[in-house]
């Protein structure tokens, strides 16, 4: 079962900051997972939440910030001292790190609040400069994002994130249009994500922290699982 660094190695290090990302980096696991959001100057960051008050020492929305305002925020204190001085980083400096390594690298359009018009053809054009476009699985919860990049990129996996549990969960991916299908742990344990393996699904599970856990979605057939822990699933997977 292939293993997913959620947002870097985030149990560790302060989450989608370069150091998070840098560990995971030295880690043999199959790839790693981060979130783009859109400035207010059209620069791509990777911040899961939409405010930057959780995970920094500033607040506000980011698409209401200019780049350099993001830029004078702590975003690593928050984890611990010895983080002090993380800035939010750009999707390019992201992969300039996985550049030479071997990871996958799955990218979640962060546009299920805002829409960020266009940031789907800004991210596809910035992994083909980069010569990185077919490393990459797409993801977001913004469904109708999901159908756009399965036809902008139709070489590319596009996982249809969900939060609840769903029925007939299969015919949703067929309807629209993708087998890729990204849920949490708590709906993953229910009998819809089994019949969805069993027709032949991709289900990846998030966020797969514990070993028994682990353990359970493997026994379901689940593909790959997102952890705040990578180092530690992964040495529990090939112990």
């Amino acid at each position: 079962m292939k293993i997913f660094a959620h947002r870097g190695a985030s149990g560790d290090f302060p989450e989608n900051t370069l150091c998070s990302f840098r560990e995971a980096a030295r880690l043999p696991i199959y790839g790693i997972e981060l979130d783009v959001q859109r400035t207010k100057d059209g620069i791509l960051v990777i911040n899961h939440d939409e405010r930057i008050n959780r995970t920094s020492n500033g607040e506000g929305y980011i698409r209401d910030m200019t780049f350099e305002e993001l830029r004078s925020y702590d975003f690593g204190s928050w984890k611990g001292e010895q983080f002090a001085g993380e800035k939010i980083p750009t999707l390019q400096e992201v992969l300039d790190i996985f550049k030479t390594t071997h990871h996958m690298i799955n990218i979640e359009l962060k546009t299920d609040v805002f829409l960020y018009k266009g940031i789907e053809d800004e991210v596809i054009t910035l992994l083909e400069e980069n010569g990185m476009l077919d490393r990459v699985v797409f993801s977001s919860f913004d469904h109708e994002m999901v159908e756009r990049v399965l036809k902008k990129a139709p070489q590319n996996e596009v996982g249809a994130l969900f939060m609840k549990i769903l029925v007939n969960l299969h015919e949703y991916g067929v309807m629209i249009g993708t087998d890729a299908l990204h849920v949490s742990l708590v709906a993953a344990k229910r009998e819809a994500v089994k019949t969805a393996i069993e027709r032949g699904n991709i289900v990846r599970v998030y966020t797969v922290n514990t070993k028994e856990d682990y353990d359970l979605m493997k026994k379901l057939g689940v593909e790959a699982v997102f952890t705040d822990y990578p180092e530690k699933l992964y040495l529990h997977g090939n112990r």
